[in-house]
């Protein structure tokens, strides 16, 4: 299957409105988009920042500039990731749970050929790829009775 089957999380072939997403959906999912959050640790809180990455199917990917999102990797590789995709009918949401780790040397080139690319045109030297240890996918039916009270036009 190349993606999540929305018929499975609409009811036409499940009553029930919530799927799980297997691992190969989860990815399918991640591959489609290049947007997402992460959150990692620093000075005893939690953070979340949204980031652009690339994935080889293995591994996320995304560059960062010296700051507190690459200072708290550095001192705590346990970060979570998460990536959420809506239509009219469905809502999905992949959580990845792993960690991140500063690559240098010959293992920032793996990056090369995959379309990570800068959103916003600042300096970003550093590589940082996410091995995740867990991973999670739910789809859920969206049943929005108030879409059907909108005045029409």
């Amino acid at each position: 299957m190349s993606e999540y089957d929305p018929t499975i999380a609409t009811g036409a072939t499940n009553p029930n409105p919530i799927s799980r997403m297997s691992d190969e959906e989860c990815w399918d999912m991640v591959r489609r988009h290049e947007f997402g959050r992460m959150a990692y640790h620093l000075a005893g809180e939690v953070h979340i920042v949204p980031i652009n990455y690339a994935t080889d199917g293995k591994r996320l990917y995304f560059r960062t500039a010296e700051g507190s999102k690459l200072l708290g990797i550095v001192m705590n590789e346990d970060v979570a990731f998460e990536i959420d995709e809506v239509t009219d009918e469905v809502a999905a949401s992949v959580i990845m749970r792993g960690r991140a780790q500063l690559l240098e040397g010959d293992e920032e080139h793996v990056v090369e050929q995959l379309p990570l690319r800068p959103w916003v045109p600042t300096l970003k030297f550093n590589v940082v790829a996410i091995e995740p240890s867990e991973m999670t996918g739910r789809a859920f039916q969206l049943k929005r009775p108030w879409a059907q009270l909108r005045p029409q036009d």
